[in-house]
């Protein structure tokens, strides 16, 4: 492919060299967290950011997570909005403050493309001087200006549409003819049904990148059917724009300035690529530097790099919630409880808690991957399910490997009818 085939020359580069850059970069994050960050100040004490230099010694620091983020913004609201995570004061080098369900406060700051989403609308075939309706929400939370911010990057105009409205927004893309579509696909697809029952023509839209909620491939493809070609963005309010889907259409490209993991669920040790885990990100945006953010999602890398020659890695997009909290004969269970079991045992490789039964007759079974298989075992690790979980409950030892890979530490497997 020619360069201009690509946002940038950081899309190409070979993977050694953004490996290199990432670990430089992520030293220097690092420090500007604990020193500009007052709640990394304090996560991230005792920690001398020269030695985070590698994927390993970055696996060594804690994980926050989003509830962890809200408790301290909670704690601080009187004196700091944010909880000390944001790197920024109010004024010019802040122009927005969003609200996430919580709520959580999220700043913007104003460096170009501050969500890094201009890689992701490129893939999708986004091209400067077109015209992109834009339907995400204006009001109060960051995903209208992620997309938007990302458009202004690429080259395109944006028409502000935000949510509802649907006649009024028919009229406008009847009336302006615009290129594509930002949003949710929900909403495109209702806007197309729309468009079709009272005969307003919106077939100037070719292509949409869509976001905030799943769409399968079976929605891809009906989009196909209307003569629209639609890609998938992740991204969060709190970290931007994560990874992207390419017209390869082979899972989702990381973006350039994220470094990401996959980890067992409840906990922050990495799993082997491939296997599916909650996935974690340390984002190198300077006003807002979050260290090992535990996004809650499920997903798993990709082996090889994208068809179109994008050379970051790519994982599997969104394959569930990594919070798996249940609650078993009137007390919760939690995934962090299932690791910790496992981890006092060091032939056991995989743990997988099974809730079964009725409600009121809840049963409990630990099943275990394990290298060494015999009673004595068994025996040792029930004992430390009582004790860790405060519940009686079975377990079955199973070989290595026979475990699912879809990262699920509890399932619930219990007859609600």
């Amino acid at each position: 492919m020619a360069q201009t085939d690509f946002f940038d020359a950081l899309e190409t580069r070979s993977p050694e060299q953004r490996e290199s850059q990432l670990m430089v970069n992520l030293v220097a994050q690092v420090w500007h967290a604990q020193t500009r960050s007052p709640a990394f100040a304090e996560i991230l004490r005792g920690v001398d950011a020269v030695n985070v230099n590698s994927r390993a010694a970055l696996a060594r620091l804690p994980v926050t997570r989003k509830m962890e983020l809200l408790e301290r913004q909670k704690a601080l609201r009187a004196t700091d909005s944010f909880g000390g995570f944001s790197a920024l004061v109010r004024g010019p080098d802040m122009p927005r403050i969003f609200a996430s369900p919580g709520p959580i406060y999220e700043p913007e700051g104003t460096v170009s493309d501050y969500w890094r989403a201009g890689r992701a609308l490129f893939a999708a075939g986004f091209r400067a001087g077109e015209l992109v309706h834009n339907s995400f929400s204006y009001h109060m939370t960051p995903g209208a200006f992620i997309l938007e911010s990302g458009a202004h990057a690429v080259g395109c105009t944006v028409f502000p549409a935000g949510t509802g409205q649907t006649e009024q927004q028919l009229q406008a893309i009847a009336d302006l003819k615009p290129d594509a579509y930002t949003g949710t696909p929900s909403f495109l697809r209702i806007l197309l049904e729309k468009a079709r029952e009272a005969g307003v023509d919106v077939s100037s839209i070719k292509k949409a990148s869509v976001g905030g909620e799943a769409c399968p491939p079976s929605l891809t493809a009906w989009f196909k059917e209307q003569g629209l070609d639609v890609y998938q963005t992740y991204a969060t309010a709190d970290l931007g724009v994560v990874a992207y889907e390419t017209q390869a259409r082979e899972g989702l490209v990381l973006g350039e300035g994220v470094i990401i993991e996959i980890v067992r669920p409840g906990t922050g040790d990495p799993v082997p690529d491939g296997e599916v885990g909650e996935l974690v990100v340390t984002t190198l945006n300077s006003a807002y530097p979050l260290i090992r953010f535990g996004t809650g999602d499920l997903s798993a890398i990709m082996p090889g790099n994208c068809p179109t020659g994008r050379t970051a890695p790519r994982i599997k997009g969104w394959m569930g919630r990594a919070d798996q909290t249940t609650k078993v004969r009137g007390m919760f269970v939690h995934a962090s409880q299932v690791a910790d079991i496992a981890r006092r045992f060091p032939q056991v490789h995989k743990a997988r808690l099974v809730i079964s039964g009725e409600m009121a007759n809840d049963q409990m079974c630990l099943k275990v991957e394990a290298s060494e298989a015999d009673d004595t075992l068994r025996g040792l690790i029930e004992t430390a399910v009582r004790d860790v979980t405060k519940l009686r409950g079975d377990v079955h030892l199973v070989p290595p490997g026979s475990l699912p890979n879809d990262g699920k530490v509890i399932e619930d497997a219990r007859s609600y009818q």
